[in-house]
């Protein structure tokens, strides 16, 4: 499942992230490769144990929580604190698949990558090239997005982002370890749950059906997650 998350930052949360950001130390992004994407990798990243990326990241995630799309599309126990990356002057990312468990460095803290998710903080009319290219079952879904916007996919796709051939392309990304690990059991309990806000907006909560495919969705997650 593919889900564009709109307005995750707004102009003020935008500006407070590329504040942090903008003037950090930027490294290699094969810091934190694993040996497949080493080999496909090309860009730069803020050093993930930097004051900067902590206070970037932090901004992030208290976006994330105030965002009720991301909570019902990735339903997360944990989130991998966001990193951030940047294109420039032909830089890319070949075709990979994301690691399927990924451990903060000096730290226990790990997840596994049931999603992942790109955060763009560049307009697309910034930069060409550096789409976002996702492989799925419909073929291949090319991403680029407002800044601001976020896209949420499985980190078991194959993707890859294309060479940035002119300005930069920055962006946040990090992964999620879902309540729920089963992509199709995820994709399920988010069609439910927009159904069921749809039939409260315009039935009213205390509708009759309403109330029974919320009981449903609740059984179905209490089935299915694992906390």
């Amino acid at each position: 499942m593919l889900i564009a998350v709109p307005d995750v930052l707004g102009a003020a949360g935008l500006a407070k992230v590329r504040g942090v950001i903008d003037g950090a130390d930027w490294i290699d992004g094969n810091a934190t490769s694993g040996h497949q994407s080493a080999l496909a990798k090309r860009n730069e990243q803020v050093p993930e144990d930097s004051a900067a990326a902590r206070e970037a990241g932090s901004l992030v995630l208290d976006a994330l929580s105030a965002a009720p799309l991301f909570v019902a599309a990735a339903l997360p126990l944990k989130v991998y604190p966001p990193l951030f990356n940047r294109y420039a002057g032909g830089d890319t990312f070949g075709a990979h698949v994301d690691s399927a468990i990924r451990i903060r460095r000096g730290s226990d803290f790990r997840v596994r990558s049931d999603l992942s998710a790109t955060l763009f903080l560049v307009d697309p009319d910034g930069y060409d090239g550096g789409e976002l290219v996702i492989e799925d079952s419909f073929g291949e879904q090319r991403v680029k997005l407002p800044a601001g916007h976020m896209v949420l996919y499985p980190a078991s796709s194959v993707h890859r982002v294309e060479p940035v051939t002119r300005g930069v392309r920055i962006a946040s990304f990090f992964w999620v370890q879902s309540m729920v690990r089963d992509d199709g059991a995820r994709r399920i309990l988010f069609e439910l749950d927009q159904a069921v806000q749809d039939i409260a907006s315009r039935l009213g909560e205390d509708d009759p059906a309403a109330v029974r495919l919320t009981g449903t969705y609740h059984n179905l997650l209490r089935r299915w997650a694992e906390a």
